[in-house]
């Protein structure tokens, strides 16, 4: 079996290696204020062709939070892969995305519980380069009315490579 060799995708995923800090703003309700907090990201490759986040925050309540983002282009689907899972969820987010023609956005379509509690609802979670050294992360829900609905955006800076 020949051992599969980086593509162009995996090359752009090699942009998140590093060590990041983050600010977040988070839109829990229409009728409520805006929810902050802050952490830092490292970024790790595992081989040349995944990459594997570890992000350790603050909630808005003052306790600690972590997650691990993990990313990978599969050449048989065309598709960005990966999966997104938080100390603080039950459950496995999975990801399925495409880089935009810019090669700036890509963006991960995922499904997970409702945020009202009641069944499963499409999310995106796209990332967007600003520059090699600062991105975005913004998360947004398929409404009922078919209409995308952000509720959170992060701001990542790199510390170091």
């Amino acid at each position: 079996m020949e051992m599969p060799q980086p593509t162009a995708e995996h090359r752009w995923l090699q942009r998140l290696v590093g060590n990041w800090t983050f600010e977040v703003e988070c839109q829990m309700g229409p009728d409520q204020p805006p929810m902050k907090n802050q952490g830092r990201e490292s970024v790790r490759s595992l081989g040349a062709l995944w990459t594997i986040g570890t992000w350790d925050g603050e909630t808005p309540g003052g306790d600690r939070s972590q997650s691990i983002i993990t990313l990978g282009f599969d050449p048989a689907k065309q598709r960005f892969v990966g999966t997104f899972v938080n100390d603080m969820m039950t459950h496995l987010w999975p990801y399925v995305g495409t880089l935009d023609a810019t090669g700036r956005i890509l963006t991960l379509d995922s499904e997970g519980p409702s945020m009202s509690g009641d069944g499963l609802a499409k999310y995106q979670d796209i990332i967007e380069f600003i520059d090699d050294n600062q991105r975005t992360l913004s998360s947004q829900t398929l409404g009922a009315d078919g209409k995308w609905q952000p509720f959170m955006t992060a701001h990542f800076y790199r510390q170091s490579a």
